[in-house]
């Protein structure tokens, strides 16, 4: 499987990350749907729900929860969504499981085709390592 996560795992290209251990990885969406949404994926290539081992999954989730925590922390997020497309006809575009942890400020934002966010130069990688820190904490 040699997909852009395998890349950012195997630090072939740059990602601003917020989490990592033994299994997983935690950066931030290059193109988010609000500044602070994070990717977790399994570090050991995984396509879908379908393919991911449980306790990866289920570690997953646990990551998933330490991210939303910071992230009402960091960026002052009133919920959040956490979503994963699993096969293209859920809309899986990259091929590799993958977690969506994404802030959330208000009720009624859209969530299909939402408009999304972008960053000003330097503004994730400060976002990134103040997320670091304060998902360390938790």
């Amino acid at each position: 499987m040699d997909t852009i996560f395998q890349k950012i795992i195997a630090r072939e290209i740059p990602a601003d990350i917020i989490y990592e251990d033994e299994q997983v990885l935690a950066f931030l969406d290059i193109s988010p749907i609000r500044k602070g949404h994070a990717l977790i994926i399994p570090k050991h290539p995984a396509v879908d729900i379908f393919d991911i081992e449980a306790d990866v999954f289920a570690h997953m989730a646990t990551v998933a929860q330490r991210i939303a925590r910071a992230l009402k922390e960091t960026v002052g997020a009133k919920g959040v969504n956490l979503h994963m497309n699993n096969g293209s006809e859920a809309g899986q575009d990259v091929f590799h499981a993958h977690l969506h942890v994404i802030p959330r400020f208000e009720r009624g934002e859209a969530f299909e085709n939402p408009a999304h966010e972008t960053y000003d130069d330097g503004e994730s990688a400060r976002l990134a390592e103040t997320l670091r820190k304060n998902i360390s904490e938790k």
